[in-house]
């Protein structure tokens, strides 16, 4: 996970106040407020319909919102066209013009500024070396792989020197290896230039690999915003937990003085909740052990169910006496052997690596 860090770059240059953004009786989002620090690199993670792409389409400019407002360098954005604002977009397709040479491409923001002939040459063969692809400006995008295409976009968005970089989903059409590494192209490219990216993914392991904070979005609003460990480890919610990586998410009911235990005739558990309701303990599955063990863990009986090998890890279902299903994700070694299915055996966490949540 990237911990990224954002206390070097703590002055804040997009405040997002109270944004609504509605389309008729539809509101796409509801009164969001995120600030979000020069240099920073933030992931606006969540589902299809979720409102990311809208909240990055009323950044770059390309909508207004319904109420509220964005500031970058504390300047209103109300009213300022796409072209005015000190931001440029990477999309999904990458919308690089095909008659034009990939140099040309790359050349059009400058030449519309109206900077010198030589310095944009120069600027161009900067913009290419960085991304990689030094030899390809008299390429057209046809002839470029998706990949590569990519590099150009992103080259071409660079070399306009915006404050912002505004992603949406630019990884999206490349196979699992190829966007596997541009995620590390991206990263690289982001601390080698210091510019503030805002990216838009419904990929949690892209969001989790790549971003300083993310913001978890759920039905147009954020619901958690931390770093890639907070949310995974820390989650504020049973959406988020179950949202963020593979979750055991598993019903408790309560006891005395508001302690939790996994069924009624079961052992307390060293866990409280805030109010008088039946609540949900998280646990992920790398975190449980079988077998027993002693000191401060928390133990319990599964059958397990059946067992998947994955290569370095074993993925076991398995069965609580309460009846709940979960997931147990063991490594692969040499000489351990697993309980064989249909089985009953012991399983035990820390009380550190669970969460309990209110539902």
């Amino acid at each position: 996970m990237s911990g990224g860090n954002p206390g070097a770059a703590s002055e804040n240059l997009i405040q997002i106040d109270a944004v609504t953004k509605a389309y008729g009786q539809m509101t796409a989002l509801h009164e969001i407020n995120l600030s979000i620090r020069k240099g920073e690199f933030v992931s606006l993670l969540g589902p299809s319909g979720c409102g990311k792409t809208t909240l990055l389409r009323i950044i770059a400019g390309f909508q207004e919102p319904s109420t509220g407002d964005i500031k970058i360098d504390g300047v209103s954005m109300r009213n300022v066209p796409p072209n005015k604002r000190p931001v440029n977009t990477v999309f999904q397709n990458y919308a690089l013009f095909p008659h034009m040479t990939v140099a040309d491409n790359i050349a059009f923001g400058p030449r519309r500024q109206g900077r010198e002939r030589a310095e944009i040459a120069d600027e161009v063969q900067n913009a290419l070396a960085m991304v990689g692809m030094e030899s390809f400006g008299e390429r057209y995008p046809r002839s470029l792989s998706g990949g590569q295409q990519q590099r150009i976009a992103l080259a071409r968005a660079i070399i306009n020197r915006p404050r912002v970089l505004l992603l949406d989903e630019p990884l999206g059409a490349l196979d699992l290896k190829l966007r596997k590494r541009m995620q590390f192209e991206l990263k690289r490219l982001h601390d080698q230039l210091g510019i503030t990216f805002i990216y838009v993914t419904h990929d949690q392991e892209e969001a989790l690999a790549m971003s300083d904070r993310i913001a978890v979005m759920h039905q147009g609003r954020v619901i958690q915003l931390g770093t890639g460990e907070d949310i995974y480890r820390r989650p504020n919610s049973t959406y988020v937990a179950d949202f963020i990586g593979e979750a055991n998410i598993v019903d408790c009911v309560r006891a005395e003085d508001g302690y939790v235990k996994l069924s009624a005739d079961a052992p307390v558990l060293p866990y409280t909740v805030s109010r008088d309701s039946v609540a949900r303990l998280m646990i992920r599955p790398e975190d449980i052990r079988f077998g027993v063990a002693g000191g401060d863990v928390i133990s319990t009986n599964v059958t397990v169910l059946h067992k998947v090998f994955l290569g370095h890890w074993w993925r076991v279902a398995a069965k609580l006496p309460e009846g709940q299903e979960i997931v147990i994700c063991t490594p692969e070694r040499e000489g351990v052997a697993l309980p064989e299915v249909g089985s009953e055996v012991p399983i035990h966490w820390s009380p550190s690596a669970s969460r309990v949540l209110d539902k």
